[in-house]
């Protein structure tokens, strides 16, 4: 270490420490980060400096996703300069015209005082660096909604945008979310190809940190107002009943995992999961595009529309689409998928009315290639204000929806396991019941009719038992399909110690003994728990109640 510094007794962290700090030094940006990581040294605080520089934030199809704080595992001026200068870099190689067509940057409202951190800070540190490369950045000059940057990147043409968030985690998190130029997250092999452009990039350019000489440059501009209006005028084209958007409703509709809710004519409130609004939404778009077609050609154009869902989503739009003469397909979980699977189908000649996952995400128009909670929610807003012309509420209509279609009930949750040689064992038991390459039979006295291992690739569903869909082997994902519509999928969890498990009965249209195919859910889980997890073998902690 230097002469100045304190020694942590661990070489490698010494030199982690040295260059970080010399590096951020550079930008002399932000004294809050040296005083941190100066104090820490200065108190002998080891555990806490291998937290700061234990492993680099790895840049993955997420982009970055962290605490703001000091350090490479952190989220602060001197990683998103690093982070911005091999994305920037990468682009230059990937895109001849990028200095003519330039970025779209966003940002959200977090902010970190103790480290000097924001989301506004990263962004303009962002926007510093691709001009400093005589590259034009549209920067929004005030927080705005994430679907704003995939929308102005379609809208406008341009290379890539940057979306400054961690979208649900918490308030101390920030992150760094990549589009391409197709409008969608990024996707295989890109990730790779910027993570390797990051570790050749971490000494800042001279002129990465100037942000003053940056916000003069001719080759910033702001497209807030005008995007803000073309966006919302998109949302508009969405909705085709705005007469009747009067009523007065008890329905209340916040984008996270816990307020969806509903009340009802007789004063009751209904929560509805993400599935359950994705068997809305999907029913209510298409109803709406069905009715924008002239009917002697209805055949022939429904031909040419697609909607999608996530793997570990419910199977309901496959059961509409199966009646209605639509496509279905199913993507790998995240929207990144999604979204390029859309741009792939637009790009056909074809219709992509609507894509949702489980977990809270609504793609209601190609205009936006991402979950987009705005017109998601001006859309809910319209169809349960005509739903309400007609004495109807959202809980009758998708009563209406599982009757017509067949009732779709769920059941997910989790175990936490921190130890992954029993994660490794306990996926690799289910690969090699009866010997090599063979897989559970039954489950509950419930007979198995299709396996498909996205660790692998083998699916029985398919020629050779080949996986159409991506595979990779550092994750685990195994899905089972039962003879009596039931079907679970068991994955780990990309960024937390979870084994996780989504199971779904899809009863037939006329079953509709709600009791009964609620009964069944529940003894087939418990079987799934005890056969296939083995909570008390593998020592696996519950979820939480």
């Amino acid at each position: 270490m230097d002469n100045d510094l304190p020694t942590t007794g661990d070489i490698n962290l010494d030199h982690a420490v040295k260059q970080w700090l010399r590096f951020d030094k550079v930008t002399g940006l932000n004294p809050k980060t040296i005083g941190a990581i100066r104090g820490m040294l200065k108190d002998g605080a080891v555990p806490e400096l291998q937290a700061c520089f234990g492993s680099r934030m790895e840049f993955g199809t997420a982009g970055l996703r962290a605490p703001m704080g000091p350090g490479v595992s952190r989220m602060n001026d001197l990683t998103i300069i690093q982070t911005t200068q091999g994305f920037c870099s990468y682009l230059e190689d990937s895109f001849p015209d990028l200095k003519e067509k330039g970025v779209i940057i966003g940002f959200d409202a977090r902010a970190h005082p103790p480290s000097g951190g924001s989301s506004k800070r990263f962004a303009t540190l962002a926007a510093t660096v691709f001009i400093s490369r005589q590259v034009p950045v549209y920067l929004f000059c005030d927080i705005t909604p994430t679907p704003f940057v995939p929308f102005t990147v379609s809208h406008i043409g341009l290379s890539a945008g940057i979306m400054v968030t961690a979208s649900h985690n918490p308030k101390q998190d920030n992150g760094y979310k990549v589009y391409w130029n197709n409008g969608a997250q990024i996707i295989p092999p890109h990730d790779k190809g910027i993570s390797v452009a990051i570790e050749k990039c971490l000494e800042p350019w001279s002129k990465s940190w100037d942000t003053e000489e940056a916000m003069r440059s001719p080759l910033l501009r702001d497209p807030y107002q005008d995007i803000y209006k073309k966006y919302f005028s998109a949302v508009q084209k969405l909705c085709f009943h705005r007469s009747k958007n009067i009523q007065t409703l008890s329905f209340l509709l916040l984008n996270t995992p816990t307020l969806r809710k509903e009340k009802g004519f007789y004063g009751s409130w209904r929560v509805f999961s993400g599935n359950e609004l994705g068997a809305l939404l999907g029913w209510w778009v298409f109803q709406c595009w069905k009715k924008q077609q002239k009917a002697e050609q209805l055949k022939e154009t429904v031909k040419d529309v697609y909607m999608l869902a996530s793997t570990v989503s419910s199977k309901i739009l496959r059961a509409i689409a199966i009646k209605e003469g639509f496509h279905f397909e199913e993507t790998l979980t995240g929207f990144k998928w999604m979204g390029n699977r859309g741009k792939e189908l637009l790009e056909q000649g074809k219709t992509v009315l609507f894509a949702f996952e489980e977990a809270i995400g609504y793609m209601c128009s190609p205009a936006v290639l991402d979950k987009d909670g705005v017109s998601a929610a001006a859309i809910t807003g319209e169809f349960t204000s005509y739903l309400a012309t007609q004495n109807i509420t959202l809980s009758q209509q998708l009563k209406a929806i599982y009757e017509e279609y067949g009732y779709h009930i769920t059941k997910n949750s989790y175990f936490i396991c921190h130890d992954q040689n029993t994660i490794h064992q306990l996926f690799e038991r289910l690969r090699t019941f009866r010997g090599p390459n063979t897989y559970p039979q039954e489950c509950g006295g419930i007979s198995v009719i299709a396996v498909r291992d996205l660790t692998t690739g083998f699916d029985s569903n398919h020629p050779n038992n080949k996986a159409v869909l991506p595979t990779s082997k550092n994750s685990q994902m195994i899905t089972f399909t039962f003879a009596n519509g039931g079907v679970a999928t068991m994955r780990t969890s990309g960024t937390e110690p979870k084994i996780k498990y989504y199971t779904e009965l899809c009863a037939a249209p006329g079953n509709s003994d709600l009791t009964q195919l609620k009964a069944e859910l529940d003894n087939l889980v418990e079987a799934i728990v005890e056969d296939f997890f083995q909570p008390k073998i593998n020592n696996l902690i519950p979820r939480p109640e």
